[in-house]
C-alpha cells in the first residue's frame, strides 16, 4: 500500500487499535520520532508517561497515554507494544 503505513497499537492486555495510517508519532528514550510510510525500519524504546498519536488514512488523529513499551517499523508497517495504552483527546497543532 504506497502512502500508508499498517499500523497496530497493542497493550499487555488487548489489542487497541489497528488499521491504515498516514503517519505515526511517538516519543522514544532516543527522542520524538515522526514516522511516514516507507520508513526505515527500526526498533525504539517508548517512553515512560509520553503519548502516542496516529492519523489514519481517513482523517481525525486518534492518541494514547502510554506507560513506556517499544515501537517496531517494519517493512510491513508500525506495531507499538505499549505496557499500558490510554486513549486521550489529541492535542492541539
Amino acid at each position: 500500500m504506497a502512502g500508508q503505513l499498517n499500523v497496530e497499537v497493542v497493550a499487555v492486555d488487548s489489542k487497541v487499535w489497528s488499521g491504515t495510517a498516514k503517519a505515526v508519532y511517538a516519543r522514544t528514550t532516543e527522542g520524538e520520532l515522526g514516522i511516514l510510510p516507507n520508513h526505515q525500519p527500526l526498533l525504539g524504546e517508548l517512553q515512560i508517561d509520553s503519548t502516542v498519536r496516529v492519523q489514519p488514512v481517513d482523517g481525525g488523529e486518534l492518541a494514547w497515554q502510554i506507560e513506556g513499551g517499544f515501537l517496531s517499523v517494519t517493512t510491513d508497517g508500525v506495531t507499538i507494544l505499549a505496557e499500558t495504552a490510554e486513549a486521550v483527546a489529541p492535542a492541539s497543532a
